[in-house]
């Protein structure tokens, strides 16, 4: 009986999560909007689990995104002056927390180079007897237009092995930036680390990620919202910040969509089908004085 059936349902089950979905595309779908529709099916089948369906996703709508539709703006931008001396600038470092930091000079176009946070620790423990300069240190900025596919962008970041782009207009002038997290994070939802955790409010709803950017939770109620951002939203007929959004753009918005509602601009960093889970909110203001020079 093996001999007439070679294919037993025991090696039927030993086939990976990507093999039985490809058993499903035997009907060629001919849109994007049937694509996704088998992703459904397949998920509904158990065939891939809900994780999986949402990476899936997550990679078909990057591969329809531009980098000024991910870029972190010009205004939030946290950037050190060339100029600087390390007493001047360690204070943003410490505050703002993060990785790597534009070198500029004068204003935020002209880019002389990116500081990588690392580089400062062979300095800070005396490792080295040379005289800290940011020259020596910081490396070569990679410049990316707006226009450029985020897909692509993403190759280019795994095969040149950096982490972060300057953005620019088609004029020339910087106009954000944009890191491979900030991609990662299209596809596969919000990335946490324990710096994020650390950084958390209580009910871990809000999290500070730069002076005027903070990623907020759906669900977070609009009572807890107002209180954290001394803001005056109405809860009457939303308790959620996720349902105060949604009730704004007038239909359920997929990630990477933003509208801006009093001082506070809203993007969508995470949504399914049903229900947005993560945004990020910007606060509108003048820039903050540890960007202003």
């Amino acid at each position: 009986m093996s001999d007439d059936n070679p294919h037993s349902a025991n090696g039927s089950s030993g086939k990976s999560w990507a093999a039985k979905l490809l058993q499903i595309f035997t009907g060629e779908p001919k849109s994007r909007e049937e694509l996704v529709d088998l992703i459904q099916d397949a998920e509904e089948r158990d065939l891939i689990d809900n994780d999986t369906k949402e990476m899936i996703e997550g990679v078909l709508d990057v591969a329809e995104l531009k980098v000024r539709d991910i870029m972190i703006p010009r205004s939030q931008m946290v950037t050190i002056d060339v100029h600087q001396s390390v007493e001047e600038f360690l204070p943003i470092v410490i505050e703002s927390q993060h990785s790597r930091y534009p070198v500029v000079t004068d204003n935020k176009d002209q880019v002389e180079g990116i500081l990588l946070a690392k580089d400062l620790l062979s300095y800070g423990f005396n490792a080295t007897d040379e005289e800290f300069s940011l020259d020596k240190v910081m490396r070569p900025a990679v410049i990316v237009p707006e226009s450029k596919r985020v897909d692509v962008l993403l190759k280019d970041f795994r095969s040149n092995r950096y982490h972060m782009a300057i953005v620019v207009d088609e004029y020339g002038g910087v106009s954000g930036l944009v890191t491979i997290e900030d991609i990662l994070e299209e596809i596969v939802g919000e990335i946490e680390d324990e710096t994020d955790i650390n950084e958390s409010d209580d009910k871990q709803n809000i999290r500070r990620l730069s002076p005027t950017r903070y990623s907020v939770k759906a669900l977070t109620t609009i009572e807890d919202f107002n209180e954290y951002f001394k803001s005056e939203f109405s809860d009457e007929e939303h308790d959620t910040v996720g349902g105060l959004i949604a009730h704004g753009f007038g239909h359920l918005p997929q990630a990477g969509e933003e509208i801006t509602l009093g001082n506070f601009t809203f993007r969508i960093t995470n949504a399914d089908k049903r229900r947005i889970q993560q945004l990020q909110v910007s606060i509108q203001e003048v820039e903050s004085s540890e960007n202003a020079e």
